[in-house]
C-alpha cells in the first residue's frame, strides 16, 4: 500500500486492483461518509483519485469544485514537473499536458437540481502515467505524464500535492475569493475563442459566467451551458 500524507481536513482511503476510486467515493458518500474523504488508486500506469464534498450552496455554485480541482492539479504538477511542462484545462474537465490530452476530471452528485444544495458532490481525477500503447502515432492528441518529461514525478507525491493545492483553492473560494479562482482558471483554459460543440450545440466558446458555466455563441445568440450538464450518474 502506498504511503500518502493528506493535509488537515482531508483523509485518505486507498483502493487497489481494478477498483475505481470515483465509484467508491460515490458509494461512501451515499452511505454518509464525512466530507474531505480522498479515495485513490495508485497503479503502475495511472493515478486515479476522488474527493468527497458536502456543499452548503446550491449545486450550480458547488460545481465550481470541478474547475477548482483542475486548478489544483495544474498547480500540483507545476510544483513537481520540469518548468517546460505546460498544463492546460478544458471546460469539460479534460487535462492537457504539452498540448495533448492527459487524463480528466469528472463529477457526480446526489441530485441534478441546480438550485438545491446536494447531499454530496464527488470530483474524480484520472491521469495516465504511461501510454496505453507504445505506438503513440495512432493517438497524437493523447499522451501520458511520463511521456512528457515527468518521469521523476512520483504518483504519491503528485496525489499529495493535488490534495494540498486543491484544498488551498477550495478555501479561497469558500472565503469569497472567487475572483482569484476565475483569473487562475482563465489563465489555464484551453479552447476559449475556438469553435466547439457542447450539449449538442455548435458555437464559439466565449468564456464563462460567475459559476463557470460555458458561454457558447452561435450565429444568433449566446447560450449558457451550466457545469451541471457534465454530471455523471453515480
Amino acid at each position: 500500500m502506498s504511503e500518502v500524507a493528506f493535509p488537515p481536513l482531508l483523509s485518505g482511503h486507498e483502493v487497489s486492483g481494478h477498483e475505481d476510486p470515483f465509484g467508491t467515493a460515490c458509494k461512501k458518500a451515499i452511505l454518509g461518509c464525512d466530507a474531505g474523504l480522498v479515495t485513490y488508486n495508485l497503479a503502475a500506469d495511472s493515478l486515479r483519485a476522488a474527493l468527497v464534498f458536502a456543499p452548503e450552496v446550491p449545486l450550480r455554485q458547488a460545481m465550481a469544485m470541478l474547475p477548482t480541482c483542475g486548478v489544483g492539479f495544474q498547480n500540483a504538477l507545476g510544483a513537481l514537473a520540469p518548468p517546460e511542462v505546460a498544463v492546460h484545462l478544458e471546460w469539460q474537465g479534460q487535462i492537457r499536458v504539452n498540448g495533448a490530452r492527459c487524463g480528466a476530471l469528472r463529477s457526480a452528485a446526489s441530485s441534478t437540481d441546480p438550485d438545491t444544495p446536494p447531499d454530496w458532490l464527488v470530483i474524480g481525477l484520472e491521469v495516465p502515467l504511461w501510454p496505453a500503447s507504445q505506438d503513440s502515432g495512432n493517438t497524437p492528441d493523447e499522451t501520458a505524464l511520463y511521456a512528457e518529461g515527468c518521469a521523476d514525478v512520483e504518483a504519491p507525491a503528485l496525489l499529495e500535492s493535488w490534495a494540498r493545492h486543491s484544498l488551498h483553492w477550495i478555501t479561497r473560494w469558500e472565503d469569497s475569493d472567487a475572483k482569484a479562482l476565475h483569473a487562475e482558471w482563465r489563465g489555464l483554459a484551453h479552447g476559449i475563442g475556438e469553435d466547439t460543440v457542447q450539449a449538442g450545440m455548435p458555437g464559439t466558446f466565449l468564456g464563462i459566467d460567475q459559476d463557470f458555466g460555458m458561454l457558447l455563441r452561435d450565429e444568433e445568440t449566446t447560450h449558457l451551458i451550466p457545469l451541471t450538464t457534465l454530471l455523471e450518474t453515480p
